[in-house]
């Protein structure tokens, strides 16, 4: 993928390589845990050699950019990318979905976790995603965890306690 290209939703595939990605994961995960996957390839493909069942959830899914998938970020019409920068959490790209449904759907699979109860899992999914996950965990407000940053084949070691459930817990 080109730098510089918005896409989130877009099902593409893993630009590296994806056994040697597992090679170096693998390793730094607890024996038997069980792995939970974004649904879209790149994803997928680097779960299926981390474990042999992992499980799609269309929660961990990267948010949706509607009609900016794809387009270069600097195609982007600047009044559009100031009304996301005035309301992160509130502005819907069009035909997309707002950071704040993402937290919200996120929100919901780690609370499901905790009610399976689940207590270690890896997540194969995307930045967008652990954004949420470490910011309920840290109790980030939305523009810390918004900001925070994750390079590709990053592991990350988050607890996440139950009052924190509790206090982020959405319908």
């Amino acid at each position: 993928m080109e730098p510089g290209i918005c896409y989130g939703a877009s099902d593409l595939a893993l630009a590296g390589d994806v056994v040697a990605a597992a090679n170096r994961i693998r390793p730094q995960l607890p024996p038997a845990v069980p792995v939970f996957s974004s649904p879209l390839r790149r994803c997928r493909q680097l779960a299926a050699l981390l474990h042999p069942t992992p499980v799609d959830d269309e929660r961990l899914r990267e948010m949706h950019f509607g009609a900016w998938e794809m387009l270069p970020w600097q195609g982007i019409q600047r009044e559009a990318l100031d009304g996301w920068a005035a309301d992160p959490l509130g502005y819907t790209p069009p035909g997309g979905e707002s950071a704040g449904a993402l937290q919200h759907r996120v929100r919901n699979f780690v609370a499901e976790l905790a009610l399976q109860d689940i207590a270690q899992a890896a997540l194969v999914t995307h930045a967008g995603v652990m954004k949420v996950v470490l910011g309920m965990a840290r109790d980030l407000p939305s523009r810390k965890w918004m900001a925070l940053s994750f390079d590709y084949e990053s592991v990350v070691a988050i607890e996440v306690r139950r009052s924190h459930l509790e206090s982020n817990r959405l319908s």
